[in-house]
């Protein structure tokens, strides 16, 4: 049986992919029925697009597999909490449940008293540390 921790390493792996193209290194994916509809990584820099969030990238390409504005029965797993646009993005997509691993204490969405659709399971810390260190070697690499 696939597990949170399983679908976590692959949303990681698209982290690391955007590290590789200098770009912070947020991984995610949307999975529905234990398959992969969408595969993610911060496209920001390269796009020169400030809403390129691997979560937004995931959201449109989930959207296009399945022909439908709504990802109802879906999941998202992320490496970073999401901030206000991302989360304001999953809310209306109605998404099933969010998968995060490493929170943000300054940008996430929950630091500004925000929520999710009431219908949206939130579960966090799958994988925080491996997903933290990523953000701080990046970050660290920078200063």
């Amino acid at each position: 049986m696939f597990t949170d921790e399983y679908y976590m390493k692959i949303a990681l792996q698209q982290a690391k992919d955007a590290f590789k193209r200098d770009e912070v290194p947020v991984g995610a994916i949307i999975v529905s029925d234990n398959k992969i509809l969408a595969k993610a990584y911060n496209l920001t820099e390269l796009l020169v697009d400030v809403t390129a969030h691997a979560e937004m990238q995931a959201i449109t390409a989930a959207s296009n597999v399945l022909g439908a504005k709504y990802l109802t029965n879906c999941i998202l797993y992320v490496t970073l909490e999401p901030c206000t646009m991302c989360a304001g993005a999953l809310y209306w997509s109605q998404i099933s449940r969010v998968v995060v691993g490493a929170s943000d204490e300054k940008r996430g969405f929950q630091s500004k008293g925000l929520s999710l659709h009431p219908k949206t399971e939130y579960v966090s810390g799958i994988l925080e540390d491996e997903c933290a260190l990523l953000l701080k070697n990046f970050f660290g690499s920078k200063r």
